[in-house]
């Protein structure tokens, strides 16, 4: 199912119109705004590169609507964004990107897991939360197309709905 970009810029317009003084969570880092959706050919090459495709919903996003920007938490990463290197987050992503990462099945399927030891292989982290918390978009394996809360510093993995819903929830939540 594809998205319907007018209306999904249209609605973060309206959110971002209700939170003039960005007090919404993460509004002050994302502003409401989405980038430009990415080429075809540049989604293309990074599946080629990772061995992987995508799931469809957020290919899709990528390519109808944005390439990130305004969304849930501090909002949705880029495809390619560079993210800052004295973060966390930043070697979320460095470990994502590794060759074979992504490749990997995610593993898991139950509904909630321990820190320690748990593997994270075959998810894209995609945002950030506040305290430890990521948003992973799992790429590979039974779990594919869900996003999953990746909550460090409680030492839990939870599975979320699918990318879509993931980003319509938010979208309707304002």
């Amino acid at each position: 199912m594809g998205w319907d970009s007018t209306q999904v810029r249209a609605r973060v317009a309206a959110l971002a119109a209700g939170d003039f003084e960005q007090q919404r969570f993460g509004a002050d880092r994302h502003r409401y705004r989405l980038r430009e959706p990415l080429s075809g050919a540049a989604v293309e090459e990074f599946e080629h590169r990772h061995g992987v495709r995508l799931p469809e919903a957020y290919r899709r996003f990528l390519t109808e609507v944005a390439d990130g920007g305004a969304g849930p938490e501090y909002g949705v990463l880029g495809l390619f964004e560079e993210v800052d290197e004295a973060g966390v987050l930043h070697g979320e992503r460095a470990e994502a990107l590794r060759p074979g990462f992504l490749a990997t099945a995610f593993p898991h399927t139950a509904a909630r897991l321990r820190r320690d030891g748990y593997a994270v292989t075959g998810s894209l982290v995609i945002g950030e939360g506040c305290c430890g918390q990521f948003s992973r978009l799992v790429v590979t394996g039974p779990s594919a197309g869900q996003v999953w809360l990746d909550d460090q510093v409680r030492g839990a993995l939870t599975p979320g709905p699918d990318f879509r819903d993931w980003y319509l929830a938010w979208l309707g939540s304002g």
